[in-house]
């Protein structure tokens, strides 16, 4: 694929939500391949402030658990937790993103270190498009709370969210609903 053709394919990226996602998702391989990318992002001081936790297989029904706990400590009647817990489990692939931003660091703000996290999230999501995947950021109430933060999370982390990912059942087309290029990249013009 040449610069022409990866860019044109990276502009047809969509976030799929996990219920729209199949079987098989990224292999170990693929997903180091996925990790790798992701590391490519722009990190001042490479300090790497995020971690990635797979959950597949049988770890879909722990978190499926984890979920629907989560929604009915947060006052959700029982039918709305097992919605929930569905959902958890329903992509074949679940990354659990945690940062560690250290607010002391000497060179590196947080605000740099949060870009660092977002930019890892956004190379991981286009690699997985460029292998052919679909996914999605999630986050919400649910990194708030705090069984769910305790079981992704290890001293001085942040629950981000989750990257969901599979196989998209079918093909999304269209044009993005996001203003268009020309909206977001204007020219600087200095203030008097």
């Amino acid at each position: 694929m040449n610069a022409a053709d990866t860019l044109h394919h990276l502009a047809s990226r969509f976030s799929v939500g996990a219920r729209h996602l199949a079987e098989p998702g990224p292999s170990d391989a693929q997903l180091q391949a996925m990790t790798a990318v992701a590391m490519r992002a722009p990190d001042h001081g490479e300090l790497a402030p995020y971690r990635f936790q797979v959950i597949r297989g049988d770890t879909r029904s722990a978190l499926a658990r984890l979920f629907e706990q989560a929604a009915l400590d947060a006052g959700k009647d029982a039918a709305a937790a097992v919605v929930d817990a569905e959902r958890a489990a329903a992509a074949p692939v679940t990354l659990a993103i945690t940062a560690r931003i250290d607010l002391g660091h000497p060179i590196v703000p947080a605000h740099e270190q949060w870009a660092a996290v977002g930019g890892a999230i956004t190379n991981l999501l286009n690699a997985a498009h460029l292998l052919g995947y679909a996914g999605k950021m999630l986050s919400g109430a649910k990194v708030r709370d705090v069984n769910v933060a305790r079981a992704f999370c290890n001293a001085g982390e942040t629950l981000v969210g989750w990257v969901v990912l599979g196989t998209p059942r079918s093909p999304r087309k269209g044009e993005a609903r996001k203003p268009p290029p020309d909206r977001v990249m204007v020219p600087w013009l200095p203030k008097p």
